[in-house]
């Protein structure tokens, strides 16, 4: 493997020559297979906790809306690190920042495998989202950089498998585990792996990428920190104020979130005027990116909160135990994880429109049954609507993917990682916070009328998936607005 094979994680990439074909080069498919495991490995951790949520409410005596922090405190410490990874990954050799990403992810399953109790558990999950924040920008430059243009679709296909199969098949997982083990093994059998994946990076990767002095802006840092923060703060709090345990009330951290993200705004449209931006928001005069993350955002949130609400719905109303949850939600996982190779090989053959548009369709018909869950729906009507929603996905995440960052110039690469890795993540937290809120409001306003707990959730999670089926609506509107792009012309050849 040379530097001129791997090329500068900036995109200043050297022009050897348009290459021969479409297949990488050996070197490469070893750096970009260790990428794809290490990020699968962190990635499945975002929702690993969601199958054990009712456990640990019951084990550490703390509510739903207290106990959703474990997940979307995960996604918005990636909120807030990820807009710095640009500048990481152009400041930091390759090499430097995959033992930097792994070495936090190991320190903080290391601290959640031990922690005795909620407060040191939470501060274990924000370790581990340190580590996976860097990850997946590093994955996704990388691949930018290295895949010949019309091999990019199927690449992104084993990137979507990452980034939406992992977190679908981390309630399997923690059910598999919860069924013989406590809690804690949910992250004692994630440390081997992780620390296996630290020495074998430690090894294989070498420092292939040309870093460059770049100046840190700190006040874009401190405001992108408060936008992210204060918004999700704000959405979670709404859920905890409903059951009487907020901590300030929510128009705070919410009217904190939207001024500081108007800062950052601002901030950046100033820094770019000399290319010093700490996210350059010119990545979004694309129409191409701009429609695809908005849609991205969409799926996210569909995403997320179904993840987190199901295994809360079946354990709680259908009473199923943690084991049959996990298998219940497997077939899905594997749906995608399926289908993800094939949409990137038919991306590449016929652009994002003949994928995205039915995928939106399937998404939205599958929130759209799944407001009809009951105190008595059966088993196998679930585990078929959960499939739809997940071959839905499936059609969505690889077009949107490689729309967005394809349409862009090299040169904006690391930036588009950044704010696609950013919107997912915040998307993500959104939807679980939104879901698990209205859930509880409506969930708490049916018990004061007299129902029963087991009817009072039902409806809870009804509302919720209506929350989500509304916002699908959106989806597919804007799913008409994807075109395919020349990626031949915004992209880059690398030579062999």
């Amino acid at each position: 493997m040379t530097t001129e094979t791997v090329p500068n994680p900036t995109g200043s990439v050297p022009t050897t020559g348009k290459p021969s074909d479409d297949r990488l080069p050996p070197g490469s498919k070893l750096l970009i297979g260790l990428l794809l495991v290490s990020a699968f490995v962190v990635i499945l951790n975002e929702t690993i906790m969601s199958v054990a949520l009712p456990r640990l409410m019951e084990d550490l005596d703390i509510t739903a809306s207290s106990a959703q922090w474990l997940t979307t405190g995960f996604m918005l410490t990636m909120a807030v690190v990820i807009p710095a990874t640009g500048f990481l990954l152009e400041r930091f050799s390759l090499r430097t920042m995959f033992i930097t990403a792994m070495v936090l992810f190991s320190l903080g399953t290391l601290i959640a495998a031990l922690s005795p109790g909620f407060g040191t558990l939470l501060l274990g999950r924000v370790v581990q989202a340190s580590g996976t924040a860097i990850m997946m920008p590093l994955l996704m430059t990388t691949v930018l950089n290295v895949v010949p243009v019309s091999a990019r679709g199927r690449t992104m296909g084993a990137i979507s498998i990452v980034i939406s199969v992992a977190p679908a098949v981390g309630p399997t997982v923690s059910g598999l585990i919860l069924s013989v083990l406590d809690w804690r093994w949910m992250f004692w059998i994630v440390l081997p792996i992780a620390v296996a994946s630290l020495v074998l990076g430690a090894v294989l990767v070498r420092n292939v990428t040309e870093p460059r002095r770049v100046r840190f802006d700190v006040l874009s840092l401190v405001l992108s920190a408060f936008a992210f923060g204060g918004l999700i703060f704000g959405l979670s709090s709404i859920g905890e104020s409903a059951e009487g345990h907020a901590l300030m009330p929510v128009w705070i951290p919410l009217t904190v979130g939207v001024l500081a993200l108007l800062g950052f705004v601002l901030r950046q449209r100033a820094l770019a005027r000399d290319d010093r931006a700490f996210m350059d928001l010119r990545t979004f005069a694309n129409r191409s990116f701009s429609v695809s993350i908005i849609l991205v955002a969409i799926v996210m949130m569909a995403l997320f909160g179904s993840l987190i609400i199901l295994p809360i719905y079946l354990q709680t109303v259908l009473q199923v135990d943690t084991l049959t949850t996990g298998l219940m939600l497997l077939p899905g996982g594997l749906t995608m994880a399926a289908l993800a190779p094939l949409v990137g090989s038919l991306f590449d053959r016929f652009g994002p429109r003949p994928l995205v548009i039915p995928g939106a369709f399937a998404v939205s018909a599958a929130l759209w049954l799944l407001t009809m869950l009951g105190v008595d729906s059966a088993i196998v009507m679930i585990i078929a609507v959960h499939v739809l929603l997940s071959a839905g996905l499936a059609f969505m995440f690889t077009p949107l993917l490689t729309s967005a960052l394809g349409s862009l110039r090299p040169e904006l690469y690391p930036h588009g990682s950044a704010i696609v890795g950013t919107v997912q993540q915040l998307a993500g937290a959104a939807g679980t916070a939104l879901f698990i809120t209205m859930m509880s409001t409506t969930a708490a306003a049916r018990a004061a009328v007299g129902s029963s707990a087991v009817d009072a959730t039902a409806a809870g999670v009804q509302a919720a998936f209506m929350c989500g089926a509304v916002l699908s609506l959106l989806a597919i509107g804007a799913s008409f607005l994807i075109r395919r792009t020349d990626q031949a012309s915004a992209g880059v050849h690398v030579g062999h």
